[in-house]
């Protein structure tokens, strides 16, 4: 049985930095690729950021690209999303997923339908 558990989300000024953990527990986490999403208020939840089952691979939404930065430890079972210069439009529940195969892809996927398994989520609140 797979499950992820976030930690990390909190409240925070405009230009400050949050870091997202993420464990994940059930099966080999080195073979699957790992993402995050994030869902606002009324909104459709969008991705974020993603990491291949080989951490040098990487893909960011425009929105985040040079603000945010995903990272793994497979030592640890655990990836990252260190978040600066964070703006009020970042304030999101923010959801970490585990991809549903191990299809040993050589890039990060970014569509919902790549992710089968989903932690419940962290709050991350950025005021301006």
């Amino acid at each position: 049985q797979v499950q992820l558990v976030e930690s990390g989300g909190g409240l925070v000024q405009a230009g400050g930095s949050l870091r997202l953990s993420c464990v994940a527990s059930g099966r080999t986490f080195s073979s699957y690729a790992m993402g995050w999403f994030r869902q606002a208020p009324g909104k459709e939840r969008e991705f974020v950021a993603a990491v291949s089952w080989i951490a040098g691979n990487t893909n960011y939404a425009d929105s985040v690209k040079g603000r945010f930065t995903i990272s793994r430890d497979n030592a640890k079972n655990t990836v990252y999303l260190q978040m600066n210069s964070l703006k009020p439009e970042d304030t999101a529940v923010y959801y970490c997923a585990q991809e549903q195969d191990d299809r040993f892809l050589p890039y990060a996927p970014r569509q919902n339908a790549d992710y089968a398994y989903w932690g419940q989520g962290t709050q991350v609140t950025v005021s301006s």
